[in-house]
């Protein structure tokens, strides 16, 4: 068998005997734990153990529900409209009815600039546009007087040169009678003169009688007078057809006068519409001095806060700035995230928003996504075209709008700072 072994307990140093003696003798001290004994033999210190592992529990679990599914920045404001009131029409400013910060109602008066001018622009406007109706009146009611007037003249010259053709022949037959009658007459007076040459031999020699001689001498100057009298009528008769023709010649140009009917009915309709289009010129001239008028007076368009830049006495150029009002009851945030915080974010998750001036937290939801950087916008963008670049996270505007009835005390401003978490797993 094999020989047993014994071995001898190590002996303790006198340094070792004097460190437990005196922690054995000080009062209250637990006692030493076992050297070769584990530390979970220690209740306080299973204790601790407890805590840290608790600790840490709570802690990965706060991780997971709070930040490992939320996106946060602190690079984040309140944002709205603002809408600045310019004035459109220059004057007199003779009533500031606002007060910086106060809060109006939609279509409130704000400004008032002095209106008399104006006033006096819409009473010239309305006794302009009175005389234009008024020419547009009567020269209306001349087309269908000055329609009626062409067409009874043309039927008049019409008629009119018919009757001078018709004259012209009766003339012309008249006078070729009357030529007729003058040759008639001429051959008469040239038988009678030989028959009185003739019968002057005879009476001188006594053949004849001298009854028969003075009937010759009576024929011969009856002859001569019907000469006389036919030439006349003759000559009647060349100037009634010289008189025919002048009669033609005026009634043809009547005609054609009376011809321009249809032009002349066209000026007349074309003064009437330019008398219609000089109404409606001084209708819209009126129209545009009443809004003159009205643009004296600034009304609030939305409910909201005013900001004002001007002062009774002021005298106001059309485009100046007056006063800015702030729509409170539509506002929301704009957040600009990191692009590597983009990655899960979509439109429609829900955002919880901690305002630093109030401390509340207010309920809202991603709007949507912008379509640049905020360095994209800037006055003078960034070239990234060169040989040093650097890489640099951007940020992006995500615009969040807050839930119904979040903001509905207004306590809001914009430009406010605030911290959204949106909630993006």
């Amino acid at each position: 068998m094999p020989e047993k072994m014994t071995v001898d307990p190590v002996p303790e140093t006198p340094n070792e005997n004097e460190s437990k003696r005196t922690a054995l003798s000080q009062p209250g001290a637990a006692p030493a734990a076992p050297a070769n004994g584990s530390i979970f033999a220690n209740p306080k210190a299973r204790l601790v153990l407890v805590i840290l592992v608790l600790l840490v529990i709570a802690g990965v679990i706060y991780y997971v529900s709070e930040v490992a599914g939320y996106e946060t920045t602190d690079d984040a404001q309140v944002d709205g409209h603002l809408m600045p009131l310019s004035a459109r029409v220059g004057g007199y400013v003779q009533k500031v009815s606002v007060d910086d910060n106060q809060y109006v109602t939609q279509g409130a008066t704000l400004v008032e600039i002095d209106p008399k001018d104006y006033q006096v622009a819409v009473d010239k406007a309305k006794a302009d546009l009175a005389d234009a109706v008024a020419q547009s009146q009567a020269v209306n009611q001349n087309v269908p007087i000055t329609s009626a007037n062409t067409s009874s003249q043309l039927r008049v010259t019409q008629s009119g040169v018919e009757n001078a053709n018709a004259g012209i022949t009766v003339a012309e037959k008249q006078f070729l009678a009357a030529k007729a009658q003058l040759e008639e007459a001429e051959a008469n007076d040239v038988r009678d003169q030989d028959d009185l040459a003739r019968y002057k031999q005879l009476v001188d020699k006594q053949e004849i009688s001298q009854q028969l001689y003075d009937q010759s001498v009576a024929a011969a100057k009856a002859s001569n007078a019907g000469v006389a009298a036919a030439r006349a009528n003759a000559a009647a008769a060349d100037q009634a057809v010289n008189q025919a023709h002048a009669r033609l010649a005026e009634a043809q140009a009547n005609q054609r006068a009376a011809e321009t009917a249809p032009q002349q009915n066209a000026s007349t309709r074309a003064r009437a519409l330019a008398a219609e289009a000089a109404v409606q010129q001084k209708q819209a001239a009126l129209e545009q001095a009443e809004l003159n008028l009205q643009y004296t007076k600034i009304a609030a368009p939305v409910n909201g806060i005013v900001t004002k830049n001007v002062e009774v006495g002021m005298n106001v150029q059309p485009g100046q700035q007056l006063v800015a009002v702030v729509p409170l009851d539509d506002v929301w945030i704009t957040a600009n995230f990191k692009e590597t915080q983009l990655r899960n974010m979509r439109p429609g998750q829900p955002v919880e928003i901690r305002v630093d001036a109030n401390g509340r937290t207010y309920r809202a939801h991603v709007d949507s996504i912008a379509g640049t950087s905020g360095s994209r916008m800037s006055l003078i963008p960034p070239e990234n075209a060169t040989g040093n670049y650097v890489k640099v996270v951007q940020r992006l505007p995500v615009k969040l709008v807050l839930e119904p009835g979040e903001n509905s005390d207004h306590s809001l401003r914009l430009g406010m700072s605030v911290d959204p978490k949106v909630k993006v797993k």
